[in-house]
């Protein structure tokens, strides 16, 4: 299963994280973040069946491409931001963490206008 490989990348990082701060404190949050990123590709591995899904939904129910890629990119945008302010967190950057999820927020507000046109039409269309 992929948790385990992801989870064994989670451990073994932060036991180097640990490791090279008591002798290398500013080499600690690149390990920090190389593990992060190896942990992040794993994931990203694992989306492509996530997207063949998503596929199936759009051609079975005739929905627009044009919503479902909106959605897809809301959703990446929650988990990049997430992800990010994360590092900035471990990293003792809380301010700047806290910024970055502000920032993704008012982007994911703004994907959403099509999405909420769209609910307005179909609204206004069975009035």
């Amino acid at each position: 299963m992929e948790i385990f490989k992801i989870i064994a990348i989670g451990l073994v990082t932060t036991i180097s994280v640990i490791v090279v701060k008591q002798s290398k404190p500013e080499i600690a949050v690149f390990v920090g973040l190389a593990g992060s990123l190896l942990i992040f590709f794993e994931i990203i591995n694992m989306l492509s069946d996530v997207f063949s899904v998503f596929n199936t939904i759009i051609t079975k129910t005739g929905v627009s491409n044009d919503l479902f890629s909106v959605l897809l990119k809301i959703i990446g945008v929650g988990y990049l931001t997430e992800f990010s302010a994360s590092l900035c967190a471990d990293s003792g950057n809380s301010s700047i963490a806290d910024k970055i999820m502000l920032g993704g927020k008012i982007v994911i507000l703004i994907l959403a206008i099509p999405i909420f046109i769209s609910i307005i039409n179909i609204i206004t269309g069975l009035l």
